[in-house]
């Protein structure tokens, strides 16, 4: 991946389009004081460049809920018997290949991993534990917290914005 640097007009544009990524090109050029084509060259760079991972929509879980039910969220720690390069390997591709699971963290110290799952009902996450954990000889243990309140969600990234410029990435 080739070097990038950033100005404050880029670290802008980062966090406009973290906030509200369905903008038009338009409204994000006016709001960081540039033309519409100057900003299109700059997002597409930035996208180019990886910086920009994917643009996804994220839903609403209390208002799906009237649609197909509240789901059951958790937060399980992992801890398995050999925590080998093979090892955390292994369980990490299982674990990241599972669509019931969200987001999945290699973890230091404490538990070898943190996983955040989302299924639909407790039967679903009884399913993926016979999945993911009790079909694994290596898994030493787990501990499920489940989840009966969202407080807080967000996908922000802090920037600096108060920087004029940035270090090449």
């Amino acid at each position: 991946m080739e070097s990038i640097s950033l100005d404050s007009t880029d670290l802008q544009l980062l966090n406009l389009l973290q906030t509200d990524a369905a903008q038009s090109n338009q409204s994000l050029a006016e709001q960081v004081h540039v033309s519409p084509p100057t900003c299109l060259r700059r997002v597409k760079r930035l996208h180019d460049a990886g910086l920009i991972e994917r643009q996804v929509a994220i839903l609403q879980p209390d208002r799906l809920a009237a649609i197909q039910g509240h789901g059951l969220a958790c937060i399980v720690e992992v801890s398995l018997d050999r925590q080998g390069a093979e090892q955390l390997d292994a369980f990490e591709a299982r674990a990241v290949a599972d669509d019931a699971v969200q987001q999945c963290w290699r973890v230091s110290p404490g538990p070898d991993f943190v996983l955040v799952v989302h299924t639909r009902d407790m039967p679903g996450y009884l399913a993926l534990s016979q999945r993911l954990f009790t079909g694994d000889a290596n898994v030493r243990n787990v501990k499920a917290f489940f989840a009966t309140r969202r407080a807080k969600f967000g996908t922000k990234v802090p920037l600096a914005l108060d920087q004029k410029a940035q270090a090449a990435i």
